[in-house]
């Protein structure tokens, strides 16, 4: 069951998801689901993580001010 869910992120790093995600022929909205699907499996040895999602890990950097928000 798909539901909405809204982010506030900066314009850049917005900007540049979405170009990645069209070189990629992905829609955003996918590539953020497989990041956080990613991130919130188990640790499995048997667990196959796309290049893709690998590619993201730590590809957002937020100021601790912006955390506490």
């Amino acid at each position: 069951m798909d539901a909405k869910l809204t982010l506030k992120l900066n314009k850049n790093v917005i900007e540049k998801a979405k170009q990645f995600a069209k070189q990629n022929n992905i829609s955003l909205s996918r590539l953020i689901e497989n990041y956080l699907m990613s991130i919130t499996k188990n640790n499995d040895e048997n667990q196959n993580i796309s290049p893709l999602v690998k590619s993201l890990t730590g590809v957002i950097k937020l100021e601790d001010e912006d955390c506490k928000k």
